[in-house]
């Protein structure tokens, strides 16, 4: 589709700001993939209902936990008092004790070894402040062979509560549909997606549109299109994330971030015309460095073959975005950017077109 003299909104600008300045990252691809393309076309007189829509969610959690395990029930174990227990399970931290309060088991997210403890379990005589100093103080306790260690990885999964150090979540949302109650509707409709991870400038949905309709007898043309892109994420180290093994990122850590972003146009009461749109989203990516991105264009003109010169009908858009951003490790938002552009067009239509274009990621 040609958008040859596409208005470029002066909204761009301030978006394109806000992706270098932001902190996205996107969750990687899941073991089995998905690949489908649909293909539509429509030649018709009278009345046409076409509708499509896709929800996706992916969750990504690529934490490494380390786990101490008590072996030998001969020996003095580490003792945690129920308080202390309940206080580091409220952390995050899962611990299982005996009968005796002596530990039996404990699984700590790597994330926090360098996090102090819970004050109730600080003690300043002993050296122990930190989730480290405890794990050290777990395996030295009776003769130092009584708990063996080992690690897991945990990638995560969908969930409704507070994201963990380390995890993703994206979800993304399109729909699509056209409705007529007569006249003729030429649609040809074309939609690929594919769920593996994308580099920079790659998509895993595209779809492009050209619809051509006039009205026959009082008919008209009703119709919508909805985009949306919700990308959250707590803080993680970018070392883990980074690919290229000649990048410096110029921080420690990617920062948390809850972002959101949507396009949406409408047709209502569409007489005549001829009507271009063209959207794409990319949200899985196998590392940080790799932008969120979400784009829609559309072109309204007349129908050539009407004779008119215009299109008639209403169209409308609506683009819009919220963003949170954090820093380093922390979970308080030091930025917050709303923003929202809206058109309006109605009655004999020479030119509509809107071009939208928004991407998120880390920059080093």
């Amino acid at each position: 589709m040609k958008f040859e003299y596409a208005i470029v909104l002066a909204l761009m600008a301030l978006v394109a700001v806000v992706g270098f300045a932001s902190a996205d990252r996107l969750p990687s691809q899941v073991p089995e993939n998905q690949v489908f393309t649909i293909d539509t076309l429509i030649d018709a007189t009278g009345a046409v209902s076409d509708s499509s829509s896709m929800q996706w969610v992916l969750d990504d959690q690529n934490t490494k936990h380390y786990t101490y395990t008590r072996d030998d029930s001969t020996q003095t174990p580490y003792f945690l008092n129920s308080d202390e227990v309940l206080a580091l399970e409220a952390a995050g931290v899962d611990v299982t004790v005996d009968s005796l309060d002596g530990v039996s088991s404990i699984d700590v997210p790597s994330s926090m070894l360098t996090k102090n403890l819970p004050a109730s379990l600080q003690d300043a005589a002993t050296g122990i402040i930190t989730y480290q100093d405890l794990v050290d103080a777990i395996m030295n306790a009776g003769d130092g062979d009584e708990y063996s260690e080992d690690y897991y990885y945990d990638r995560g999964y969908i969930h409704d509560s507070k994201l963990n150090p380390n995890e993703e979540i994206m979800l993304a949302t399109w729909t699509d549909e056209i409705r007529t109650n007569g006249g003729k509707t030429s649609l040809n409709k074309n939609i690929d997606f594919d769920s593996k991870n994308k580099v920079d400038g790659m998509n895993n949905l595209a779809v492009e549109k050209v619809l051509t309709y006039a009205s026959t007898e009082g008919s008209h043309l009703t119709g919508a299109e909805s985009w949306t892109l919700d990308v959250a994420g707590s803080y993680e180290k970018t070392a883990d994330t980074i690919r290229c093994v000649f990048a410096s990122s110029s921080s420690t850590y990617f920062p948390a971030f809850c972002n959101v972003v949507k396009a949406k146009s409408e047709l209502v009461n569409v007489n005549s015309a001829q009507i271009s749109t063209k959207g794409a989203l990319r949200g899985v990516a196998a590392t940080g460095d790799v932008p969120a991105a979400l784009s829609y264009q559309i072109a309204v003109t007349p129908d050539s073959n009407s004779g008119s010169g215009f299109a008639d009908g209403t169209i409308k858009t609506m683009f819009g975005g919220s963003i949170m951003e954090a820093r380093d490790n922390h979970l308080e938002p030091s930025a917050t950017n709303s923003w929202k552009d809206t058109a309006s067009v109605t009655g004999g239509i020479k030119n509509f077109q809107k071009t939208f274009a928004y991407e998120s990621g880390f920059t080093y």
